[in-house]
């Protein structure tokens, strides 16, 4: 069911999007589980002529990003009744040349006539609903534009559009400029049984990417098509010749292709011939014999770098985040620059070229406890600006506590002509699982390259770590909670409200690896844009009531989900609110959510709201399925909504796995989403049924239009 702010479009409608709202999550969802129907969602940003100005600008799962990153296929997620892909525009990011972003999908086999509970909805950055587009009247279409995301004055506006193609991916695109070519090319000479690279006589050659061995340029599903160029062109690797050596020329393939290759489960070898169990095999990345903090540092780095190269479609999501365009990124080690007088050595230098154009980042990392110093972040902002560099990169365990924010202040005047921008190792490992799990990478030696990246990172002798440590101000905080003492005007509680800050983003991080979908914290818009007035609220609250609490939205969850720290009872409380069916009395209502509930934990409290009166009712799963009617303290009582929640123990140390916060947040979040959360789908009403006359004159018609078709 529409939530009450969602605009509902008919076909042709539009509505605003709010002039606040930078980012917009496009929803194509239909009802079949994952699997049993092959939908891709795309998108097409079109000029003013309503055609692509480049190949690029066809966002499909061959290419899932536009060449400046403002449209992302952001994957697909499913649970037992139904499935969805996700497109995410950022609208302040488009093209100004661009006037609109047609969102399209696709089938593999069948038509969308077939396929039950198809919908369009549009979502802001945190997950709040602001418009839906069901579908009805779909038929033998293999093809089909949703909505357009288009310009009107300074603003936006949405448009259900629901039209449809019968000729597929490849008609859609072609009929907005788009150069698809999914054929064979004949005039390309076939490649010898020779190794690669080579002719039979030894000679060494020059291979179409279209030809050359799967495991090293086949496209892959979810995955950009690395063998094409940003405009779309094929690429020729190129091997050096010898001095007698001949090369076969080839003929660039305009276009791109459209055609889908399944993506490949990641298989690591299986080792058959160890003389014992004790036996270890051989790693990729081997955290063996880490040494000195130094040393640490240099092995993640070069690790890394190495594997953006290796698994293009991971360097490219990677890249993407620092403003790099679309094309393949090489990466250096230890670069030496001079500056006045002396020689500084970044850790790391990423380039990308297109167009003409070279784009180059300066990385500085950090492993372990390492922490970022101003005069050096300044020192390789000189550089930058003195070759002409775009950006300078940090990498280090610090998770910026809003997105955006640099955990080191620099002189703004050094940031005229190169951006600073900072990412954390727990975000470099989100990329890279939601790059192996969810957006897919079919080449095998690629996937097999970027586990063995996750599995070096997730060691804890990497230095790699994600969040796990509240600061040196979290136990004389807690104490003093504790004491009563706490006041807000405590200078340790600021410091404390910023690592909670960093802590949800965290945990947003980890659900959005492990769902495929974008998990955001939602803050309230006045704070959203203030980030020392959401910390300042964040202290309030801890001052007055010793409680920490975040709201976290999951796309497409039944509701949104809040997890309170309460620092005074020493335990984590976390909760959803449900909308109740709105048919039905107050017996079939908790029925309802019962048969959902079949494996949420006895100890979970559910609370029922009543239409019209402010006090509640609740009580323990357990006895709620023992006798449902606990929960009605009268008969004609009208339940309106359900609040679903559940306590476990805090951890109290500022750091560490046994007995600390940070874990303890983690492990109650997660529980309580697999359990509870994941299984509830909003109640939705039945579709309109025609009148019994009208029902029966139709069947009636139908059945003596096939009887004459069969005497005829």
């Amino acid at each position: 069911m529409p939530r009450m702010d969602e605009i509902v479009l008919r076909k042709g409608a539009n509505c605003e999007v709010p002039s606040e709202v930078e980012s917009l999550q496009v929803v194509v969802a239909w009802d079949e589980p994952d699997g049993e129907v092959d939908v891709d969602a795309a998108a097409l940003l079109l000029a003013g002529d309503r055609r692509v100005r480049s190949d690029a600008e066809f966002v499909f799962f061959n290419q899932p990003a536009s060449p400046d990153g403002s449209v992302r296929l952001v994957g697909r997620s499913s649970t037992e009744s139904g499935s969805h892909e996700l497109v995410r525009i950022d609208l302040v990011r488009i093209d100004p040349e661009v006037d609109c972003v047609a969102v399209t999908a696709s089938l593999g086999d069948g038509d969308f006539g077939s396929l039950a509970g198809l919908r369009l909805r549009i979502l802001d950055a945190g997950g709040e609903p602001l418009a839906r587009y069901d579908i009805d009247d779909a038929d033998a279409e293999t093809a089909f534009v949703f909505c357009e995301v288009y310009r009107r004055g300074p603003g936006w506006k949405v448009r259900a559009v629901g039209q449809g193609w019968d000729s597929g991916l490849a008609g859609l695109a072609s009929d907005f400029g788009v150069t698809v070519d999914d054929g064979v090319d004949s005039d390309v000479p076939p490649v010898d049984d020779a190794p690669l690279g080579e002719e039979a006589d030894g000679a060494v050659v020059q291979v179409d990417a279209a030809e050359a061995e799967p495991s090293l340029v086949e496209p892959v599903d979810g995955v950009p098509d690395e063998s094409l160029d940003p405009d779309g062109v094929a690429q020729v690797i190129e091997f050096p010749a010898t001095p007698t050596g001949r090369v076969r020329p080839t003929r660039p393939r305009p276009g791109v292709r459209t055609s889908k290759r399944a993506a490949v489960v990641v298989r690591p070898p299986r080792l058959k011939l160890a003389g014992a169990e004790t036996w270890q095999p051989s790693r990729l990345f081997s955290i063996s014999g880490v040494g000195t903090a130094e040393e640490q540092e240099k092995r993640a780095t070069s690790a890394l770098l190495a594997t953006v190269m290796a698994v293009p479609a991971f360097g490219r999501a990677l890249s993407a985040r620092f403003g790099a365009p679309a094309g393949p990124v090489e990466t250096f080690l230890e670069v030496p620059f001079g500056l006045g007088e002396s020689t500084v050595y970044p850790d790391g230098v990423l380039r990308v070229a297109r167009g003409g154009k070279l784009w180059t980042a300066v990385l500085e990392v950090k492993t372990g406890s390492g922490q970022l110093l101003r005069e050096q972040v300044e020192r390789y902002l000189d550089v930058a600006r003195q070759e002409g560099y775009d950006t300078v990169v940090t990498l280090s365990n610090e998770i910026a506590a809003h997105p955006g924010e640099h955990p080191v202040l620099v002189d703004k005047r050094k940031l005229r002509r190169a951006t600073l921008t900072h990412i954390s190792w727990a975000e470099v490992l989100h990329e890279a699982k939601f790059t192996l799990h969810h957006r897919g990478v079919g080449d095998p030696l690629q996937a097999w390259i970027l586990h063995e990246f996750i599995r070096y990172i997730e060691h804890p002798r990497s230095g790699a770590a994600t969040f796990e440590d509240m600061g040196p101000s979290w136990v004389p905080v807690r104490e003093a909670i504790h004491a009563g003492t706490l006041r807000g005007s405590d200078k340790k509680v600021p410091a404390v409200a910023a690592a909670w800050v960093r802590l949800v983003r965290h945990l947003c991080l980890r659900l959005s690896s492990d769902l495929g979908v974008n998990v955001v914290p939602s803050v309230a818009r006045k704070l959203a844009g203030d980030p020392a007035a959401h910390v300042q609220s964040i202290v309030t609250r801890l001052a007055s009531e010793g409680a920490l609490e975040a709201v976290i939205k999951v796309p497409l969850a039944a509701g949104p989900l809040t997890v309170t720290a309460d620092l005074r009872t020493s335990q984590v409380r976390t909760s959803v609110a449900v909308r109740a069916p709105q048919e039905g009395n107050g017996q079939r209502r908790i029925a309802w959510l019962l048969r959902q509930l079949k494996d949420a934990p006895d100890a979970l409290l559910v609370e029922a709201v009543f239409a019209a009166r402010t006090e509640t009712a609740c009580e323990q799963l357990k006895d709620v399925r023992d006798n449902p009617t606990m929960l009605l303290p009268d008969r004609g009582v009208e339940i309106s909504a359900f609040r679903l929640s559940l306590a476990s123990a805090m951890g109290t140390k500022r750091s560490g796995q046994r007995g600390a916060f940070v874990p303890s947040v983690t492990s109650a979040v997660e529980a309580f989403y697999s359990s509870v959360v994941q299984p509830l789908k909003a109640w939705q009403p039945a579709a309109p049924k025609l009148s019994e006359d009208v029902e029966s004159e139709a069947i009636e018609t139908q059945e003596s239009e096939v009887s004459d078709e069969a005497i005829s």
